[in-house]
């Protein structure tokens, strides 16, 4: 007995609901009926009422069956099954029934009513099972690469991805960018201004964005900073001149200086390590200052994180801007606009071993007399602060000299005869080693081992010094300020930075010699006097002596210190650098204690076309992921225009971090082309065309690379 050629005929009954009308099943026409005829030739299928039949063989009926379930199971969601659902309907279950399919089991039905974004009536699904694996990749990992040939949906679906990331708030922005290859990114030599010359190569970005969003809206969100849309060459220039400060725990240090892995001071007072540095060559700088005097310099691409009036008074989060977006736009009414943030904590700098208790050295700063003519001495009219620096100051005793004045005497040691071989006082001693003695009112200042010191230690010299020389000042209706006066300049300078370095701000004005009231003393003032005016964050107590801290909580407190950006000026042109630190927020402390940043926290970014990036820009674009963003970057390794000799970035970064944790790669094909039919089939023709002649020019590549790295010494 032979064994039939032929599969056995099997028949299925499948039979409709009513809920589903047979229409909406078949197609217009039966226009949906005669795809899965073609598809299925030898199978006979027959419509009678609200019943199909098919007949053929087994495989084929049993797949028509499913077929048929899974396009009721699209129907009930209210999806619409076109042809081209059918078609890849059918191509998906044929995968699976081959075992190429998804291995999670997923359906055809599953893919299809997958929605992703509703705008205007229509919904955007993925339509292949790889594009599903695209979307749900986007959700499961921080960094995604979409690879594909044109048509395959890349870009169309991240942006999807995004606009309905930032309408769930789940990020604050969208930025989106592309390589402008045709023009070398040399876009200065291009005729027009900015928009015109790189609108062309943004083109397909803004189309994708007006498809998803109420085109009225974009504007909008493009001007508030909420959508950004630039060539990639102007994502790279975040930074600060070279010669900018920028703190460590060891104190300031030039930006230009730090190395990766060099540590830095993060918005919480805490060190965090330097992930990248990254030279930028000269940019136009500007200066930005705030309010209380304090100011920085960056580029105008420089982010910033501010938050504005209504976003404080809605209990809306922080924005992140540029500093361009912000020029002219600096003020409300008559209020300024945007608000800076300020140290969560004090600045954590390591300890450093002090000759002299920090408290005991403010008091001296503020009330003493450090000249090395004369026995140091201190004026006070408050007994507490007299035995206060009694008690700090070991082998000294305070002497009344006269009315408030008061001698800091050594202490003889035991047995020590009278007109023995005079010993140095201990004051003047530590006086010495602080190069303080024969300091005067106009120069005094704070050691750096006082204030490169703990919070505690810095705390400690600022209450001596407010207690000494300085004091609550109650305003009606109003929360108190904390004021101190000083003829030094650079004790002015050094008050400020305690103040700062403990999350508070301060202001200063001077007043003329001439204009100062004449007090007790004799003879007219020589200098003229700085004051400060100082809020602390709450918490922090100005004052150890127990009238002003009375007369200090009485009023309210110091009430909640702020800093808002005041001017932003151009300030020439300069060699320049950014850095990336792991803080999470991506904030570090620069010049006058100012927080900034330039990395993209809360966003979500697409980077379009990116196999004509290079090696180093991928690298630079990589390295500016913030916290609680998401990356998509999206390319056709086989369309390249990047001038002959130079890499792709996408082509190599598929080496490098494939295989990374929470880096994913999804590969689409000419399978999951969903434009023109027709171009898949061209894809498919050049792939064939490719895998023909691919080992000759892969050979001919190889020489023509070694030739080039033969040219260069290699």
């Amino acid at each position: 007995m032979t064994q039939s050629s032929t599969q056995p005929q099997a028949r299925a009954q499948i039979r409709i609901p009513a809920a589903h009308p047979m229409v909406m099943l078949l197609g217009s026409g039966d226009s949906l009926l005669r795809v899965i005829e073609e598809a299925f030739p030898a199978a006979d299928i027959h419509v009678r009422g609200n019943e199909i039949s098919a007949t053929g063989e087994a495989a084929d009926v049993a797949l028509i069956q499913r077929l048929f379930d899974e396009m009721m199971l699209v129907l009930r969601t209210g999806a619409p099954m076109t042809e081209d659902a059918v078609e890849r309907s059918i191509a998906m279950l044929r995968a699976a029934g081959t075992g190429e399919g998804d291995p999670q089991g997923e359906t055809p039905a599953e893919v299809l009513t997958q929605n992703i974004l509703s705008n205007r009536g229509r919904t955007i699904r993925p339509k292949t099972l790889n594009q599903k694996r695209y979307v749900d990749a986007i959700d499961q990992h921080t960094i995604v690469f979409g690879i594909g040939p044109a048509g395959t949906g890349k870009t169309y679906l991240a942006m999807a991805k995004a606009v309905q990331a930032l309408q769930s708030k789940q990020v604050s922005r969208i930025i989106l960018t592309r390589p402008a290859v045709e023009a070398g990114e040399r876009l200065g030599f291009l005729p027009g201004t900015l928009f015109d010359k790189i609108d062309p190569y943004l083109r397909p970005l803004y189309d994708a964005l007006h498809d998803m969003l109420d085109p009225d809206s974009i504007p909008r969100l493009m001007a508030a900073g909420t959508i950004e849309v630039a060539p990639l060459a102007y994502m790279r220039g975040r930074s600060q001149p070279i010669f900018t400060n920028v703190l460590t725990p060891d104190g300031w240090r030039q930006i230009g200086s730090l190395e990766v892995g060099d540590l830095v001071i993060g918005s919480n007072g805490e060190p965090t390590p330097v992930l990248g540095v990254y030279p930028q060559g000269e940019k136009d700088i500007y200066r930005v200052s705030a309010q209380d005097g304090s100011w920085t310099l960056c580029c105008a691409e420089h982010l910033w994180t501010v938050r504005r009036h209504d976003d404080a008074r809605r209990n809306k989060p922080w924005r992140v801007l540029e500093t361009q977006d912000m020029i002219g736009n600096l003020r409300a009414a008559h209020y300024r606009r945007y608000e800076l943030p300020l140290l969560t904590g004090p600045v954590a700098f390591p300890e450093r071993e002090v000759p002299m208790d920090p408290y005991a050295l403010g008091l001296l700063l503020g009330d003493g007399c450090l000249t090395g003519s004369t026995t140091p001495s201190f004026t006070t009219a408050d007994p507490e602060l007299t035995s206060a620096l009694e008690a700090a100051l070991p082998g000294v005793k305070l002497r009344h000299r006269e009315q408030y004045d008061y001698f800091l005497n050594r202490i003889p040691a035991p047995g020590e005869a009278p007109g023995s071989v005079a010993v140095v006082n201990p004051v003047t001693k530590v006086l010495r080693e602080l190069d303080l003695l024969g300091t005067r009112s106009v120069s005094k200042f704070v050691p750096d081992d006082y204030l490169f010191n703990t919070a505690e230690i810095r705390l400690a010299i600022l209450q001596g010094l407010l207690d000494s020389g300085g004091g609550p000042v109650a305003l009606k209706d109003r929360t108190c300020r904390v004021q101190f006066s000083t003829a030094s300049t650079i004790l002015r300078d050094d008050v400020i930075s305690l103040v700062q370095s403990l999350g508070g701000v301060a202001y200063t004005r001077r007043r003329l010699a001439r204009d100062r009231e004449q007090g007790t003393a004799p003879g007219k003032h020589r200098y003229d006097s700085h004051v400060i005016d100082i809020r602390l964050p709450e918490g922090i107590e100005p004052f150890r002596l127990a009238r002003k801290a009375e007369k200090y909580h009485a009023a309210g407190g110091g009430g909640r210190p702020m800093r808002f950006i005041d001017s932003i000026e151009p300030a020439g042109r300069e060699e320049a650098v950014c850095i990336q630190v792991a803080a999470e927020d991506s904030l570090y402390v620069t010049q006058d204690y100012l927080l900034t940043h330039n990395t993209l926290n809360d966003a979500f970014i697409i980077l379009d076309e990116a196999q004509n990036t290079s090696a180093e820009q991928m690298k630079m674009f990589l390295t500016r992921l913030g916290f609680d963003s998401k990356i998509v970057i999206t390319g056709d390794i086989t369309q390249v225009d990047l001038p002959s000799g130079t890499k792709s970035g996408l082509r190599q970064v598929q080496e490098i971090l494939e295989g990374v944790e929470d880096v994913h790669f999804s590969r689409l094909t000419s399978q999951d082309v969903v434009r023109h039919k027709l171009v898949g089939r061209i894809v498919d023709a050049y792939e064939k065309y490719d895998s023909r002649n691919g080992q000759q020019d892969g050979r001919a590549e190889g020489r023509q690379d070694g030739r080039r790295d033969r040219r260069k010494g290699k």
